[in-house]
């Protein structure tokens, strides 16, 4: 691997892990406009799988497996889609954070936590999808994960109630 490639992707990384720090301290002091509503305690899978197929597979892949190249930037600055299933990062995501991102969109959810130094592609699905869509589609994302993967994001979203 290239010296630059090298470079970039240890920036990327530490830009990511800069904004999903950031969010923690923000959700827990009270910042930005969050959802902090935790995973509803019965949600529909199938409709969530269909609802994933309908909204999210074009860009996240039917498998969950994301687009190719995905820790890479793009001209733009954006990244593409990362997968959902456990090679991504997802899972290092409390509830809230990935409720926000879906709902508001990557730029407003980064937004309304101050973080503004992220480029995000990720659009709004306010207007398509209900709260309960949202909450059906995350659940169904969280099923193919292991039991450790879906413990370390629950453990996630407690610390960021």
């Amino acid at each position: 691997m290239k010296k630059g490639n090298k470079i970039a992707i240890l920036v990327a990384g530490l830009g990511g892990i800069s904004v999903i720090a950031f969010a923690a301290v923000s959700l827990k002091s009270g910042g930005g406009e969050t959802n902090l509503l935790k995973q509803p305690s019965s949600s529909d899978l199938s409709a969530g799988s269909a609802l994933y197929v309908e909204n999210c597979a074009s860009c996240h892949g039917k498998d969950l497996e994301g687009e190719p190249d995905w820790r890479s930037s793009r001209e733009d600055g954006t990244f593409p889609a990362p997968p959902h299933n456990e090679e991504g990062h997802t899972w290092h995501h409390s509830d809230a954070m990935l409720f926000d991102y879906t709902k508001l969109g990557g730029k407003a959810a980064l937004e309304a936590m101050g973080a503004t130094d992220f480029t995000s592609g990720m659009p709004s699905f306010e207007s398509q999808l209900s709260d309960e869509d949202i909450w059906d589609i995350l659940a169904f994302i969280k099923s193919t994960w292991s039991e450790r993967a879906r413990h370390s994001q629950a453990e996630r979203s407690e610390s960021d109630s």
